[in-house]
């Protein structure tokens, strides 16, 4: 699998857009891999963590996101649902799950609900440890302050407004990937 030539697909090279999907798509692969290479006793598969990390945003594209130079219909929060659509699309379903599963520390059912989030009611939640591995580096890169890599403390300050559960999640992966 070719992750950039998939990205090149659906973003002209020469956009904004693209410049910022693949900084911060590098940063997040760079730091997973990072967390790989610490972690060889979890045998983790390097190869897909590098692809998928690659595509994990593929879908702002859709959404209408103006910071990002992104004028599509639909919320931001879609990104993730609307990536796996087009990874599916493209014929890679386990990459597709990391799209739709990496949005905060995942989305579970209940929270999706509970919040009305306009996104389909289905558990959302990043479950291999690859899946892991990638929503949790993401979650110390932004894409509107480029190659700048929060701390653990920053990064977990970033996801308190969205819970408990959330903060769970984040803490545990932080014990066990740092």
């Amino acid at each position: 699998m070719d992750p950039i030539a998939i990205i090149e697909k659906y973003y002209k090279p020469t956009s904004e857009v693209h410049k910022i999907l693949m900084s911060h798509s590098l940063d997040v692969t760079d730091m997973a891999l990072r967390i790989a290479a610490r972690r060889s006793d979890l045998n983790l598969d390097v190869q897909f963590i590098e692809e998928a990390a690659m595509v994990h945003d593929i879908g702002i594209c859709k959404t209408y996101a103006p910071d990002l130079h992104c004028d599509g219909d639909y919320p931001y929060i879609c990104h993730g649902y609307l990536g796996s659509e087009m990874m599916q699309a493209e014929g890679y379903p386990r990459h597709a799950l990391v799209c739709e599963r990496h949005t905060g520390t995942g989305l579970s059912l209940s929270y999706i609900i509970e919040q009305d989030l306009p996104v389909p009611h289905r558990e959302m939640l990043p479950i291999s440890l690859e899946e892991q591995v990638i929503c949790f580096a993401d979650k110390f890169f932004s894409k509107t302050h480029l190659g700048e890599e929060r701390n653990v403390k920053q990064a977990r300050r970033k996801l308190e407004k969205y819970g408990e559960e959330t903060i769970a999640r984040f803490d545990k992966w932080a014990e066990m990937f740092l």
